[in-house]
């Protein structure tokens, strides 16, 4: 078998308010002034991933007890700013 034709995708397990635990693929990642930035979508889990909602998740990096962690964007300018550059980062990828 090819490994070209193998693809692993980085993976993250994330946990929400609520204390559920739910995978997501890395999307992309990007420094957008002085900040770290990921945008993640869920990780196909099972055949229900296909009706599901696969909304872009984008997430900051922050350091919280000398570690560092992914947290919401708590800005509304700054989650606007961040998404916008995401997707035409996505949208300039599916045109190629």
């Amino acid at each position: 078998m090819s490994e070209m034709n193998e693809y692993t995708p980085d993976l993250f397990e994330l946990i929400d308010e609520e204390g559920n635990k739910k995978q997501f693929e890395l999307f992309d990642a990007a420094e957008i002034n002085g900040e770290q930035y990921y945008a993640m979508l869920p990780a196909i889990e099972d055949d229900d991933f296909l009706n599901s909602d696969c909304d872009l998740v984008i997430l900051k990096s922050i350091e919280e007890d000398g570690e560092e962690i992914l947290a919401s964007i708590d800005d509304d300018d700054e989650f606007e700013s961040v998404s916008r550059f995401f997707l035409e980062r996505l949208q300039d990828a599916l045109e190629e």
